[in-house]
């Protein structure tokens, strides 16, 4: 069983609610525009971090954190990205990408909307974190917290980090 916390577009800040909800992950997905090095720098000292890269990061976060990412965890296929869409509108590349590489788990940002679907269509669990940093239209910072338990995710929670500021 692995613990996973995925968060997304921080933009250079990391709200210390972080540090307690993830406490207990096994390792952490940031499904991109991460900000700054030294944000990205601090989540790898705090748990392992697999992490991509958006469209507000620069070259410096671009050449440790590619912009997608796929790999399989505890039998689970996942495919990370940082520009998805979510399904039925979903972005061009991201779409063609599931229809070659089924998955069974696909994680992205950029929308600042916290989504969690089953598209039945492509059998693939969506998760989109929503915002964790202060920059963008959002009203309240979240992340999304679950388990991998015998091939399938389990015990997702929404926790919401407060409003941003």
């Amino acid at each position: 069983m692995k613990k996973i916390g995925i968060l997304s577009d921080t933009h250079g800040f990391l709200d210390s609610g972080v540090y307690k909800h993830f406490a207990s992950c096994d390792e952490l997905w940031h499904a991109g525009d991460i900000g700054t090095i030294e944000l990205y720098d601090e989540l790898v000292k705090f748990k392992p971090l697999r992490a991509v890269s958006g469209n507000i990061d620069n070259h410096l976060i671009r050449s440790v954190a590619p912009e997608n990412l796929y790999f399989e965890l505890e039998g689970i296929k996942v495919f990370i990205t940082h520009i998805g869409g979510y399904p039925g509108r979903y972005d061009p590349k991201a779409a063609i990408f599931i229809k070659n590489n089924p998955v069974d788990l696909f994680v992205c940002g950029h929308s600042h909307i916290l989504k969690v679907i089953f598209d039945k269509k492509l059998n693939v669990l969506h998760i989109n974190p929503g915002a964790a940093g202060n920059h963008g239209f959002h009203q309240v910072k979240t992340l999304v917290r679950f388990e991998i338990h015998q091939g399938k995710p389990q015990n997702m929670e929404i926790i919401e980090l407060g409003k941003r500021t």
